[in-house]
């Protein structure tokens, strides 16, 4: 086996092997950002909704519930 043989098979044998691009990380990648925008925005407009809407329905039927007990003979 002559020398040039010999740098051949070890630079092969020592040749890093490309790494191949694994096209399901990157979709799953995207999949997770789009559910955590999607998420963010619905969260968001539940927390609206109920800060705006339905909050001041609530404490609007306590104050009903307060004021219809403050009527009532007391004992």
């Amino acid at each position: 086996m002559s020398s040039a043989e010999s740098d051949d098979a070890f630079l092969a044998a020592t040749k890093p092997q490309k790494a191949r691009r694994r096209p399901l990380r990157r979709i799953l990648l995207a999949l997770l950002t789009q559910y955590v925008i999607i998420a963010t925005i619905v969260g968001l407009s539940v927390a609206a909704t109920l800060h705006f809407v339905v909050t001041p329905k609530v404490v609007a039927q306590f104050e009903a519930i307060e004021a219809a007990f403050k009527r009532l003979p007391g004992r």
